[in-house]
Protein backbone atom coordinates (compact mmCIF):
# COMPACT_ATOMS: atom_id res chain seq x y z
CA UNK A 1 0.00 0.00 0.00
CA UNK A 2 2.94 2.68 0.42
CA UNK A 3 4.47 1.85 -1.93
CA UNK A 4 1.07 2.32 -4.25
CA UNK A 5 0.86 5.95 -2.54
CA UNK A 6 4.85 6.77 -3.13
CA UNK A 7 4.58 6.28 -7.06
CA UNK A 8 0.98 7.94 -7.37
CA UNK A 9 2.50 10.77 -5.27
CA UNK A 10 5.24 10.64 -7.81
CA UNK A 11 3.57 10.44 -11.01
CA UNK A 12 3.31 13.88 -12.78
CA UNK A 13 2.96 17.16 -12.55
CA UNK A 14 0.17 19.59 -11.12
CA UNK A 15 -2.17 18.55 -14.05
CA UNK A 16 -1.94 14.79 -13.26
CA UNK A 17 -2.16 14.43 -17.51
CA UNK A 18 1.64 14.43 -18.26
CA UNK A 19 3.61 11.97 -20.29
CA UNK A 20 6.46 13.62 -19.00
CA UNK A 21 6.89 13.23 -14.79
CA UNK A 22 9.11 13.71 -11.98
CA UNK A 23 11.52 16.90 -11.41
CA UNK A 24 15.23 16.23 -11.14
CA UNK A 25 17.79 16.83 -14.37
CA UNK A 26 15.16 17.69 -16.74
CA UNK A 27 12.19 15.09 -15.32
CA UNK A 28 11.84 11.33 -17.19
CA UNK A 29 9.61 9.62 -19.25
CA UNK A 30 6.56 8.26 -17.31
CA UNK A 31 6.32 4.52 -17.64
CA UNK A 32 2.48 3.13 -18.85
CA UNK A 33 1.93 2.08 -14.90
CA UNK A 34 2.98 5.54 -13.59
CA UNK A 35 0.76 7.48 -16.41
CA UNK A 36 -1.95 5.37 -15.01
CA UNK A 37 -1.71 6.14 -11.77
CA UNK A 38 -1.00 9.98 -12.17
CA UNK A 39 -4.14 9.87 -14.07
CA UNK A 40 -6.00 7.71 -11.17
CA UNK A 41 -4.90 10.92 -8.77
CA UNK A 42 -5.85 13.88 -10.96
CA UNK A 43 -9.32 12.18 -10.53
CA UNK A 44 -8.94 11.85 -7.18
CA UNK A 45 -7.82 14.83 -6.54
CA UNK A 46 -10.21 16.58 -9.07
CA UNK A 47 -13.66 15.04 -8.31
CA UNK A 48 -13.63 12.55 -4.81
CA UNK A 49 -14.46 14.15 -2.47
CA UNK A 50 -13.20 14.19 1.34
CA UNK A 51 -16.16 12.04 2.20
CA UNK A 52 -16.16 10.05 -0.95
CA UNK A 53 -18.75 11.39 -3.11
CA UNK A 54 -17.91 11.28 -6.96
CA UNK A 55 -18.91 15.00 -7.89
CA UNK A 56 -19.19 15.43 -11.46
CA UNK A 57 -18.05 19.33 -10.81
CA UNK A 58 -18.63 20.37 -14.57
CA UNK A 59 -22.01 19.23 -14.52
CA UNK A 60 -23.48 21.31 -11.75
CA UNK A 61 -21.99 19.40 -8.68
CA UNK A 62 -24.65 16.39 -9.44
CA UNK A 63 -23.31 12.31 -8.39
CA UNK A 64 -24.31 9.76 -10.70
CA UNK A 65 -23.51 6.02 -9.60
CA UNK A 66 -21.40 5.40 -12.52
CA UNK A 67 -19.05 7.83 -10.77
CA UNK A 68 -18.97 6.41 -7.61
CA UNK A 69 -18.07 2.56 -9.37
CA UNK A 70 -15.89 4.18 -11.31
CA UNK A 71 -13.92 5.72 -8.29
CA UNK A 72 -13.85 2.23 -6.43
CA UNK A 73 -12.76 0.54 -9.86
CA UNK A 74 -9.88 2.87 -9.30
CA UNK A 75 -9.10 2.69 -5.81
CA UNK A 76 -9.56 -0.99 -5.64
CA UNK A 77 -7.23 -0.97 -9.46
CA UNK A 78 -4.15 1.31 -7.13
CA UNK A 79 -4.27 -0.49 -3.95
CA UNK A 80 -5.60 2.23 -2.13
CA UNK A 81 -8.07 0.44 0.37
CA UNK A 82 -8.83 3.36 2.46
CA UNK A 83 -10.07 5.22 -0.57
CA UNK A 84 -11.99 2.18 -1.57
CA UNK A 85 -13.80 2.34 1.96
CA UNK A 86 -14.38 5.76 1.80
CA UNK A 87 -15.92 5.40 -1.80
CA UNK A 88 -18.12 2.61 -0.81
CA UNK A 89 -19.53 4.23 2.68
CA UNK A 90 -20.75 6.81 0.40
CA UNK A 91 -22.15 5.00 -2.01
CA UNK A 92 -23.71 2.43 0.35
CA UNK A 93 -25.08 4.99 2.86
CA UNK A 94 -27.08 7.79 0.19
CA UNK A 95 -27.34 5.23 -3.56
CA UNK A 96 -27.93 1.77 -2.13
CA UNK A 97 -31.41 0.73 -2.43
CA UNK A 98 -33.13 -2.35 -0.26
CA UNK A 99 -32.87 -4.34 -3.31
CA UNK A 100 -29.13 -4.59 -3.26
CA UNK A 101 -28.90 -1.90 -6.49
CA UNK A 102 -27.90 1.99 -6.35
CA UNK A 103 -29.98 4.71 -7.05
CA UNK A 104 -29.04 6.34 -10.41
CA UNK A 105 -28.90 10.20 -9.76
CA UNK A 106 -27.96 12.25 -6.32
CA UNK A 107 -28.06 16.52 -6.23
CA UNK A 108 -29.22 18.53 -3.64
CA UNK A 109 -28.19 16.39 -0.80
CA UNK A 110 -31.05 13.91 -1.74
CA UNK A 111 -31.38 11.20 -4.59
CA UNK A 112 -33.33 12.75 -7.07
CA UNK A 113 -33.67 9.34 -9.32
CA UNK A 114 -33.57 6.22 -7.67
CA UNK A 115 -33.89 3.89 -10.61
CA UNK A 116 -30.77 1.65 -11.27
CA UNK A 117 -28.44 1.60 -14.07
CA UNK A 118 -26.92 -1.42 -14.73
CA UNK A 119 -23.47 -0.32 -15.51
CA UNK A 120 -23.05 1.09 -12.76
CA UNK A 121 -24.38 -1.87 -10.76
CA UNK A 122 -22.43 -4.32 -12.38
CA UNK A 123 -19.00 -1.85 -11.86
CA UNK A 124 -19.37 -1.77 -8.23
CA UNK A 125 -19.98 -5.27 -8.28
CA UNK A 126 -16.95 -5.77 -9.85
CA UNK A 127 -15.30 -3.02 -7.84
CA UNK A 128 -16.02 -5.05 -4.80
CA UNK A 129 -15.07 -8.36 -5.81
CA UNK A 130 -11.85 -6.69 -6.83
CA UNK A 131 -11.44 -5.12 -3.70
CA UNK A 132 -11.95 -8.01 -1.59
CA UNK A 133 -9.56 -9.71 -3.69
CA UNK A 134 -6.88 -7.28 -3.18
CA UNK A 135 -7.36 -6.41 0.63
CA UNK A 136 -8.77 -9.69 1.54
CA UNK A 137 -11.70 -8.69 2.80
CA UNK A 138 -14.59 -10.91 2.94
CA UNK A 139 -17.38 -8.39 3.50
CA UNK A 140 -16.51 -7.05 0.40
CA UNK A 141 -17.10 -10.13 -1.41
CA UNK A 142 -19.73 -11.31 0.43
CA UNK A 143 -21.26 -7.82 -0.83
CA UNK A 144 -20.33 -8.58 -4.62
CA UNK A 145 -22.30 -11.76 -4.56
CA UNK A 146 -25.61 -9.96 -3.14
CA UNK A 147 -24.99 -7.32 -5.33
CA UNK A 148 -24.64 -9.96 -8.61
CA UNK A 149 -27.65 -11.54 -7.41
CA UNK A 150 -29.66 -8.29 -7.69
CA UNK A 151 -28.33 -7.68 -11.23
CA UNK A 152 -29.39 -11.29 -12.34
CA UNK A 153 -33.18 -10.36 -10.46
CA UNK A 154 -33.62 -6.91 -11.88
CA UNK A 155 -31.42 -6.65 -14.94
CA UNK A 156 -31.98 -9.13 -16.87
CA UNK A 157 -34.19 -10.88 -19.23
CA UNK A 158 -35.29 -13.15 -22.11
CA UNK A 159 -35.06 -12.90 -25.88
CA UNK A 160 -35.41 -15.45 -28.15
CA UNK A 161 -32.59 -18.02 -26.71
CA UNK A 162 -30.70 -15.08 -25.67
CA UNK A 163 -30.34 -13.91 -21.96
CA UNK A 164 -29.82 -9.91 -22.00
CA UNK A 165 -28.44 -7.89 -19.52
CA UNK A 166 -30.88 -4.94 -19.87
CA UNK A 167 -30.37 -0.88 -18.98
CA UNK A 168 -32.36 -1.07 -16.16
CA UNK A 169 -35.01 -2.52 -13.92
CA UNK A 170 -37.33 -0.23 -16.52
CA UNK A 171 -36.20 -1.86 -19.79
CA UNK A 172 -38.47 -4.91 -20.04
CA UNK A 173 -41.04 -3.33 -22.04
CA UNK A 174 -42.85 -6.88 -22.92
CA UNK A 175 -42.15 -7.07 -26.61
CA UNK A 176 -39.24 -5.67 -27.01
CA UNK A 177 -35.88 -4.57 -24.10
CA UNK A 178 -34.04 -1.79 -23.69
CA UNK A 179 -30.06 -2.17 -23.70
CA UNK A 180 -27.28 0.08 -23.49
CA UNK A 181 -24.03 -1.94 -25.61
CA UNK A 182 -21.63 -0.02 -23.37
CA UNK A 183 -23.33 -1.37 -20.24
CA UNK A 184 -21.96 -5.01 -21.47
CA UNK A 185 -18.74 -5.73 -19.61
CA UNK A 186 -18.13 -9.14 -20.69
CA UNK A 187 -15.06 -9.27 -18.39
CA UNK A 188 -17.24 -8.30 -15.29
CA UNK A 189 -19.72 -10.58 -15.88
CA UNK A 190 -17.36 -13.60 -16.22
CA UNK A 191 -15.75 -12.67 -13.30
CA UNK A 192 -19.19 -12.05 -11.70
CA UNK A 193 -20.17 -16.09 -12.87
CA UNK A 194 -16.81 -17.22 -11.47
CA UNK A 195 -17.79 -15.75 -7.83
CA UNK A 196 -21.20 -16.95 -7.74
CA UNK A 197 -21.13 -20.27 -9.84
CA UNK A 198 -24.06 -19.51 -11.89
CA UNK A 199 -23.47 -20.01 -15.21
CA UNK A 200 -26.26 -17.24 -16.12
CA UNK A 201 -23.01 -14.39 -15.67
CA UNK A 202 -21.43 -16.73 -18.63
CA UNK A 203 -24.39 -16.86 -20.80
CA UNK A 204 -25.03 -12.70 -20.57
CA UNK A 205 -21.17 -12.97 -21.41
CA UNK A 206 -21.94 -14.70 -24.29
CA UNK A 207 -25.35 -13.01 -25.34
CA UNK A 208 -24.20 -9.64 -24.93
CA UNK A 209 -21.09 -10.33 -27.07
CA UNK A 210 -23.61 -11.72 -29.67
CA UNK A 211 -25.31 -8.80 -29.32
CA UNK A 212 -22.95 -6.07 -29.61
CA UNK A 213 -21.31 -7.94 -32.72
CA UNK A 214 -24.61 -7.91 -34.49
CA UNK A 215 -25.24 -4.17 -33.72
CA UNK A 216 -21.19 -2.72 -34.47
CA UNK A 217 -21.55 -1.23 -38.25
CA UNK A 218 -18.86 -0.43 -37.74
CA UNK A 219 -19.70 1.45 -34.89
CA UNK A 220 -22.22 0.55 -31.94
CA UNK A 221 -24.82 2.34 -31.22
CA UNK A 222 -25.53 4.38 -28.04
CA UNK A 223 -28.71 2.44 -27.58
CA UNK A 224 -30.60 -0.62 -28.95
CA UNK A 225 -33.96 -2.82 -28.65
CA UNK A 226 -34.14 -6.68 -28.76
CA UNK A 227 -37.75 -8.15 -29.40
CA UNK A 228 -37.78 -10.58 -27.29
CA UNK A 229 -39.30 -12.89 -29.46
CA UNK A 230 -36.75 -13.45 -31.81
CA UNK A 231 -33.39 -11.85 -30.26
CA UNK A 232 -32.87 -9.38 -32.79
CA UNK A 233 -31.52 -6.04 -32.08
CA UNK A 234 -32.26 -3.06 -33.51
CA UNK A 235 -29.98 0.45 -33.18
CA UNK A 236 -32.37 2.72 -31.67
CA UNK A 237 -32.11 6.97 -31.37
CA UNK A 238 -32.39 7.42 -27.43
CA UNK A 239 -33.62 5.04 -24.21
CA UNK A 240 -37.23 6.08 -25.25
CA UNK A 241 -37.46 5.40 -29.00
CA UNK A 242 -38.44 2.56 -30.61
CA UNK A 243 -36.85 3.13 -33.76
CA UNK A 244 -33.40 4.15 -35.44
CA UNK A 245 -31.32 4.71 -36.81
CA UNK A 246 -29.40 5.02 -33.51
CA UNK A 247 -25.73 7.25 -33.49
CA UNK A 248 -22.61 6.17 -31.57
CA UNK A 249 -22.18 9.01 -29.50
CA UNK A 250 -20.74 9.62 -25.28
CA UNK A 251 -22.51 5.98 -23.99
CA UNK A 252 -21.33 3.75 -26.94
CA UNK A 253 -17.27 4.42 -26.69
CA UNK A 254 -17.24 2.54 -23.81
CA UNK A 255 -18.74 -0.54 -25.35
CA UNK A 256 -15.47 -0.45 -27.43
CA UNK A 257 -13.09 -0.49 -23.92
CA UNK A 258 -15.11 -3.14 -22.82
CA UNK A 259 -14.77 -5.33 -25.20
CA UNK A 260 -11.19 -4.48 -26.83
CA UNK A 261 -9.72 -5.11 -23.70
CA UNK A 262 -10.96 -8.68 -23.05
CA UNK A 263 -8.36 -11.52 -22.68
CA UNK A 264 -11.17 -13.22 -25.35
CA UNK A 265 -10.40 -13.15 -29.01
CA UNK A 266 -14.18 -13.35 -29.70
CA UNK A 267 -15.05 -10.85 -27.66
CA UNK A 268 -12.45 -8.33 -29.31
CA UNK A 269 -13.60 -9.71 -32.85
CA UNK A 270 -17.09 -8.23 -31.87
CA UNK A 271 -15.86 -4.52 -32.04
CA UNK A 272 -12.41 -5.03 -34.19
CA UNK A 273 -14.32 -3.57 -37.40
CA UNK A 274 -14.40 0.02 -35.44
CA UNK A 275 -10.86 0.43 -35.72
CA UNK A 276 -11.22 1.15 -39.18
CA UNK A 277 -13.11 4.17 -38.68
CA UNK A 278 -10.69 5.96 -36.24
CA UNK A 279 -7.13 4.56 -38.25
CA UNK A 280 -6.32 7.33 -40.63
CA UNK A 281 -7.14 10.22 -38.05
CA UNK A 282 -5.05 11.99 -35.91
CA UNK A 283 -5.56 11.01 -32.14
CA UNK A 284 -6.35 14.53 -31.55
CA UNK A 285 -8.69 15.07 -34.11
CA UNK A 286 -10.85 12.12 -33.14
CA UNK A 287 -14.77 13.40 -33.10
CA UNK A 288 -17.10 11.82 -30.50
CA UNK A 289 -20.42 11.80 -32.54
CA UNK A 290 -20.63 9.41 -35.21
CA UNK A 291 -23.12 7.77 -37.12
CA UNK A 292 -22.85 3.89 -37.00
CA UNK A 293 -21.35 3.90 -40.77
CA UNK A 294 -18.88 5.62 -39.20
CA UNK A 295 -19.63 9.47 -40.69
CA UNK A 296 -18.74 12.15 -38.70
CA UNK A 297 -22.15 14.12 -37.31
CA UNK A 298 -20.72 16.44 -34.75
CA UNK A 299 -18.00 18.64 -33.30
CA UNK A 300 -17.65 17.34 -29.50
CA UNK A 301 -13.92 16.36 -28.80
CA UNK A 302 -14.03 13.79 -25.45
CA UNK A 303 -11.23 11.46 -24.26
CA UNK A 304 -13.69 8.48 -24.10
CA UNK A 305 -13.79 8.06 -27.96
CA UNK A 306 -9.95 8.55 -28.19
CA UNK A 307 -9.60 5.80 -25.35
CA UNK A 308 -12.47 3.75 -27.21
CA UNK A 309 -10.04 4.07 -30.58
CA UNK A 310 -7.34 2.86 -28.91
CA UNK A 311 -9.15 -0.09 -27.18
CA UNK A 312 -10.74 -0.86 -31.32
CA UNK A 313 -6.86 -1.05 -32.20
CA UNK A 314 -5.88 -3.63 -29.90
CA UNK A 315 -9.04 -5.53 -30.96
CA UNK A 316 -7.84 -5.26 -34.45
CA UNK A 317 -4.77 -6.41 -33.48
CA UNK A 318 -2.88 -3.13 -34.01
CA UNK A 319 -0.70 -2.21 -30.27
CA UNK A 320 1.55 -0.17 -31.61
CA UNK A 321 -1.29 2.89 -32.28
CA UNK A 322 -2.17 2.64 -28.69
CA UNK A 323 0.70 4.59 -26.57
CA UNK A 324 -0.26 7.95 -29.46
CA UNK A 325 -3.87 7.45 -28.73
CA UNK A 326 -3.57 7.29 -24.83
CA UNK A 327 -1.13 10.36 -24.66
CA UNK A 328 -3.61 12.16 -27.10
CA UNK A 329 -6.44 11.25 -24.88
CA UNK A 330 -4.55 13.08 -21.81
CA UNK A 331 -3.53 15.92 -23.29
CA UNK A 332 -7.43 16.76 -24.43
CA UNK A 333 -8.22 16.22 -21.28
CA UNK A 334 -5.73 18.31 -20.08
CA UNK A 335 -6.73 21.34 -22.14
CA UNK A 336 -10.18 20.73 -20.89
CA UNK A 337 -10.70 18.22 -17.93
CA UNK A 338 -14.33 16.86 -16.89
CA UNK A 339 -15.63 14.08 -14.91
CA UNK A 340 -16.30 12.02 -17.41
CA UNK A 341 -12.75 12.57 -19.83
CA UNK A 342 -10.81 12.21 -16.41
CA UNK A 343 -12.76 9.17 -15.29
CA UNK A 344 -12.17 7.35 -19.09
CA UNK A 345 -8.42 8.75 -19.20
CA UNK A 346 -7.60 6.79 -15.95
CA UNK A 347 -9.94 3.76 -16.41
CA UNK A 348 -8.28 3.53 -20.20
CA UNK A 349 -4.94 3.79 -19.01
CA UNK A 350 -5.31 0.78 -16.92
CA UNK A 351 -7.06 -1.02 -18.79
CA UNK A 352 -4.69 -0.92 -21.85
CA UNK A 353 -1.69 -0.18 -20.23
CA UNK A 354 -1.43 -1.81 -16.82
CA UNK A 355 -2.77 -5.61 -15.44
CA UNK A 356 -3.91 -3.62 -12.43
CA UNK A 357 -8.16 -4.21 -13.37
CA UNK A 358 -6.77 -7.80 -15.33
CA UNK A 359 -4.04 -8.64 -18.15
CA UNK A 360 -4.62 -6.64 -21.16
CA UNK A 361 -5.98 -8.12 -24.07
CA UNK A 362 -3.16 -9.31 -26.76
CA UNK A 363 -0.63 -7.79 -24.27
Amino acid sequence: MLGVAMLIAGCGAASGQSAVTGGGRGGHRATPAEAALAAVRFFFDHYVRPDGRVVRVDQGGDTVSEGQAYGMLMAAAVGDSQRFHTIWRWTRIHLQQPDGLFAYHWADGHVVDATPATDADLETARALLLAGRRFHDQYYIATARRVAEAILTHETARAGSLSVLIAGPWANKGSYLVIDPSYIDPVALRQLGQLTGNPSFGALASSGETLVNELTTPLPPDWATVNTQTGVATPVSGPSATSGPGAFTFDAPRALVWFGVSPRASDRAAVARAWSVFSATDPIDIVTEHSLSGAVIGSDHNPVTVIAAAAAAVAAGDRSAVPGLLSAASRLNAEHPTYYGSAWVALGRLLLSTNRLGPPAAA
